[in-house]
C-alpha cells in the first residue's frame, strides 16, 4: 500500500502535539520581568520538547521520503511512535513544574527512550519492506546515533535519582546530537 495517508496522518499528529505543548504555557500573573521567573523552567522544558518533536518530525519526514510502500506492521509501528510522542506535552508540563524532582525528570526520559525505541522499530520495519539493499537501509546502516541516543536516555533515567540536572544535561546532549538534520537519507536519495 502507498505511504500518503501515513504521512498525512503523522504530520497532523505532530502538529497537534506541538499545539498542545504551547497551550500548556501559562500567562504570568504580573506584568513585570519578575513575573516571568517562575515560568522559566516550564518554558525551557517546552523548548527542549519542541526541539525533540521537531527532530522526530524532520527525521520521520526524511525516512518516509525514502520509502515506496508500507504495510500493516508499519502502520502499527508508526502508531506506536505517535503514541509515545503524544505523551510529550503531558510529561513536558510535569517536568517543567517539577524539574528538581527525580520522578518527573526520570519519566520524561522514559518517554524519550520509548519514543526513540519506537522510531528505531519503525525504521527497521520500513527497511524490512524496502529491502536491505534499499536507499533507506544503506543510509540508516547500523543507526549508531539512534542506539547511542537510547543508551544516553537510559543512563539519564537512572542518573535522575542522583541529580536531576545531570539527566537534563544528558537529554540536551541527545538533542544536540540530532539537532543537525540527519543527512544520511537525503544524501543517499540524491545519488
Amino acid at each position: 500500500m502507498g505511504k500518503g495517508r501515513l504521512e498525512a496522518f503523522s504530520d497532523g499528529v505532530f502538529a497537534v502535539i506541538i499545539t498542545i505543548m504551547v497551550l500548556e504555557l501559562k500567562v504570568p500573573q504580573g506584568s513585570d520581568m519578575a513575573a516571568l521567573r517562575p515560568e522559566i523552567p516550564v518554558f525551557l522544558s517546552y523548548v527542549l520538547s519542541f526541539v525533540f518533536v521537531g527532530i522526530y518530525w524532520n527525521n520521520h519526514h526524511h525516512m518516509l521520503h525514502a520509502v515506496h510502500k508500507v504495510n500493516g506492521f508499519v502502520l502499527w509501528a508508526n502508531l506506536h511512535l505517535l503514541f509515545w510522542l503524544s505523551l510529550v506535552p503531558f510529561i513536558t508540563a510535569w517536568m517543567g513544574q517539577n524539574h528538581r524532582l527525580a520522578i518527573p525528570v526520570a519519566l520524561y526520559g522514559v518517554v524519550l527512550f520509548m519514543s526513540g525505541m519506537a522510531y528505531y522499530i519503525l525504521s527497521r520495519a520500513l527497511i524490512a519492506i524496502q529491502g536491505q539493499d534499499s536507499a533507506l537501509a544503506i543510509a540508516v546502516g547500523r543507526d549508531f546515533k539512534g542506539i547511542l541516543s537510547l543508551v544516553i536516555y537510559a543512563c539519564a533515567v537512572a542518573l535522575s535519582m542522583v541529580h536531576t540536572w545531570i539527566s537534563i544535561a544528558l537529554y540536551i546532549s541527545v538533542a544536540f546530537i540530532w539537532f543537525v538534520p540527519d543527512r544520511r537519507i537525503e544524501n543517499k536519495i540524491s545519488e
